[in-house]
């Protein structure tokens, strides 16, 4: 869930306990953003952080892996998905300067709906004026391509670290894989790691869910993971 909210408001929000910076594995050339954003969460960084790749890159992985970060720190920290803004108000952003980590993902679900681009806005100013506060957001687009009507939003996203998180090569997604596999207690061999990058979509996301689906299977049937019991199991 959000963690130690001031005003105790209830976001329909989990953060998982995989996604940390440990069960990230970095494509080549994102060495300096995890390095950043680990140092934003500790509070040891400029007041705010904006990150952007696109859907389904892993940013959410790493917002979640910042939340973490910070509470293992004691830092109090809340975790807004702005995908659900619709179900929730900009007053949610009322008080959370006074905690030591606010992460905002999906920024641009708020670009052109004026009383969010101002409550953000607002929130901006206000983390700035904290000393432990700090602001870490991520959206698919930098803020100037993002969509935002505001200029002065604008303005404020640049104020702080920007970062682009950089693809990962189909070969880093097997070591992902693998690396994810490895911590669920499976073992999943290069050529089944390669058979599900060429049936599968190639997004970490939709591969991380498919063997979470594959490991409940293998425990149930009792059965390793090999291409014929992946067929199976997915129909394919």
């Amino acid at each position: 869930m959000t963690q130690n909210s001031p005003k105790q408001l209830s976001l329909p929000v989990y953060l998982p306990d995989d996604e940390t910076f440990q069960s990230y594995y970095p494509a080549v050339g994102n060495d300096e953003l995890i390095q950043k954003l680990q140092a934003t969460a500790e509070g040891s960084l400029s007041s705010s952080m904006y990150l952007f790749g696109p859907v389904k890159s892993g940013r959410t992985h790493l917002m979640h892996a910042a939340c973490a970060h910070a509470n293992e720190l004691d830092r109090r920290t809340l975790y807004i998905p702005l995908g659900i803004h619709a179900s929730i108000s900009p007053a949610l952003f009322e008080g959370v300067e006074s905690l030591q980590l606010i992460c905002i993902d999906d920024i641009d679900a708020i670009a052109g709906h004026p009383i969010w681009e101002e409550a953000l806005f607002h929130l901006y100013n206000r983390v700035a004026e904290q000393p432990d506060c700090r602001l870490i957001v991520s959206g698919s687009s930098s803020p100037t391509e993002a969509g935002f009507a505001l200029p002065d939003l604008i303005s404020r996203m640049q104020w702080g670290l920007i970062y682009q998180l950089q693809p990962m090569a189909d070969e880093e997604k097997l070591v992902a894989l693998q690396r994810r596999a490895a911590m669920r207690g499976l073992q999943l061999s290069d050529e089944v790691g390669r058979f599900l990058l060429t049936r599968m979509a190639r997004d970490l996301r939709t591969l991380f869910d498919v063997l979470d689906k594959l490991d409940k299977a293998s425990m149930v049937h009792q059965r390793k993971l090999t291409i014929p019991f992946i067929k199976e199991m997915l129909r394919l």
